[in-house]
């Protein structure tokens, strides 16, 4: 007899559902999984042989076969473990395997028996909902795979409840999803602890509401690491769908919060020595990098001429497809990366130039190589370049009252949702909604200008003699401020300010 149980590959981000066969057949006692495991499948054969013993079953002494097909897709992953105890299970005619034909099952076994949990789940329990079919897995992972909206949920702690939940003899009770309604924004900073710098706020403002990518330039202590971490506590909550993607990469990662479905905007901030594998992911199991992982959130590089060049140069891409490509010999794995770069940098390699009283005598030689480092086809993809002046000791001692993160988020989110109306209402290509993302048609649609700012904008892109790129960077902000200030047309003074953040030398 051939018993079949089904489960799922990982590819990526897409879930492929997997047959799991067995058959038990005369011959030398053996165990051979056949399908193109890896070494933690193949494990997988000590784990099942003590599980057998702890439910009080002798191990057929047979030949048993089983085949994961399809046979040309890599199993990686020690989820294997529950389908291939239970097709064995089924060959054995211990439990009715028909009684498993509409369902997905994944979990990794114990010695003794016990179910452990798996990354991945919420992948898994969306496949299952959208072909219909009901999730097994450990009974650790019933609140992620319950975010994915499949109802049909059998989480067992251990394979002994699971065999007593198919034969009928204890049923398993789903639990209810528990949804948190009280989504708090306490990230024990704040924008309001941040003194002066007011142009360098006000730029983060903007950034924050169309999504841009962002360059501060300053000398050290001047705040702009600050600045960067700050930038999440004034932007709003995820969307259901952004939350489910986002939710889907670190379940995938095996960093999913214990808290379940991501709803706030990611924040990644990796040392300037992080490896680029560990950028843009990859790595035997082709694992998301920190691009993956702020996915429909911040990237914050500091320090940033720092990273390694081929690191750097790797953003180019995915800051213009919003996405990663992990390519290997025999497969190429794609992972969303619809992400906000911040990226903060001294001007110099003391960090000092531009003050006489502190510079070192290198300067300006040393300020050009130190910039040099950067490409200029990676600064084009800043929307927004400004230069963060050190603070005056008189601000530090202001009382002017500082506006805070929450009155900032609500100007915020008032902005992205006018954005996310318009981008509903029309017709277009884009992949976002924010105006950071804007392109072809749509990106016209939204950045028509009249004669007098088109004969000003014109005049601007000749004098700093600004690429095609640049001039659409510069549109894309300056419909942000126009959206700030509830205008339907790009004006003139909208223009200048987006200038303002565009037109400095190291661009």
């Amino acid at each position: 007899m051939i018993s079949k149980v089904k489960t799922v590959a990982f590819v990526g981000m897409k879930p492929i559902e997997i047959t799991v066969e067995a058959q038990i057949s005369p011959g030398i006692a053996s165990f051979c999984i056949v399908g193109l495991p890896d070494k933690t499948v193949g494990e997988a054969k000590e784990r099942i042989r003590s599980t057998f013993f702890q439910l009080g079953l002798g191990f057929p002494s047979r030949k048993v076969i089983v085949n994961m097909a399809p046979a040309d897709i890599p199993k990686a992953g020690s989820h294997y473990d529950l389908p291939i105890a239970l097709a064995i299970l089924g060959a054995m005619e211990a439990i009715d395997i028909f009684l498993l034909e509409n369902s997905i099952s994944v979990g990794e076994l114990g010695l003794d028996g016990s179910l452990s949990y798996i990354s991945g789940t919420i992948c898994a329990a969306m496949l299952a909902n959208e072909k219909n079919m009901s999730l097994i897995c450990p009974k650790d992972c019933e609140g992620e795979a319950l975010w994915s909206g499949n109802e049909s949920i059998i989480a067992a702690p251990n394979i002994v409840s699971l065999i007593n939940h198919i034969t009928g003899t204890c049923q398993i009770t789903p639990s209810p999803l528990v949804k948190n309604t009280e989504k708090h924004f306490n990230f024990g900073i704040d924008m309001s602890d941040i003194y002066g710098q007011h142009l360098a706020k006000r730029a983060i403002e903007v950034a924050a509401s169309g999504g841009h990518n962002v360059l501060m330039i300053g000398p050290p202590g001047s705040g702009k690491s600050m600045l960067a971490s700050r930038i999440r506590t004034i932007l709003p909550l995820l969307s259901s769908n952004e939350a489910l993607e986002t939710t889907c990469i670190y379940s995938l990662a095996g960093m999913l919060p214990k808290e379940g479905l991501i709803y706030q905007a990611p924040y990644r901030d990796p040392h300037n020595s992080a490896s680029l594998i560990s950028i843009v992911g990859g790595g035997p199991d082709a694992k998301p990098g920190e691009l993956s992982l702020a996915h429909n959130g911040i990237l914050f590089l500091d320090e940033f001429p720092e990273f390694q060049r081929s690191t750097i140069e790797s953003l180019r891409q995915p800051l213009e497809t919003n996405n990663i490509t992990i390519s290997r010999a025999k497969e190429h794995i794609t992972y969303p990366a619809n992400i906000q770069l911040i990226a903060a940098m001294n001007p110099c390699k003391c960090g000092f130039y531009g003050d006489s009283s502190r510079q070192c005598s290198k300067a300006p030689k040393c300020a050009m190589e130190y910039r040099n480092k950067i490409s200029g086809p990676i600064l084009d993809r800043f929307d927004i370049v400004i230069y963060v002046n050190s603070i005056k000791v008189s601000e530090l001692f202001e009382s002017e009252e500082r506006v805070d993160s929450k009155t900032i988020r609500l100007r915020v989110s008032k902005v992205r949702a006018f954005q996310q109306e318009r981008f509903s209402a029309q017709e277009h290509g884009s992949e976002s909604y924010l105006n950071g993302k804007a392109k072809g048609k749509y990106l016209e649609s939204v950045t028509k200008l009249d004669v007098e700012s088109k004969m000003f904008f014109q005049k601007a892109i000749e004098r700093s003699n600004l690429s095609a790129r640049s001039c659409h960077k510069i549109l894309r902000v300056a419909r942000t401020i126009a959206d700030m200030e509830d205008s339907e047309d790009i004006q003139k003074h909208h223009l200048a300010e987006a200038l303002q953040y565009r037109l400095l030398d190291i661009v």
